[in-house]
């Protein structure tokens, strides 16, 4: 129970400095303008979504030959 509470106190205070630090703006810094809600979903869900549809047809594809040779 203590040693929980001392790793959940240690990452709260780690956090807590970086949290603050992202408010401030360093020299140069010229962030782009924002994702819209179609342009998030497409880039951390759609894309990869398709990546393991292509990933997979070609493990299935690929294996598929192997699977009727070792029958016969």
């Amino acid at each position: 129970m203590r040693a929980g509470a001392v790793t959940a106190a240690a990452t709260l205070m780690m956090l807590i400095p970086s949290a603050a630090m992202a408010l401030t703006r360093d020299d140069g810094d010229d962030p782009g303008p924002g994702l819209s809600v179609a342009q998030t979903l497409g880039l951390y869900v759609g894309i990869p979504l398709a990546l393991f549809a292509i990933i997979a047809g070609l493990v299935m594809l690929l294996t598929k030959d192997k699977s009727k040779a070792a029958k016969k």
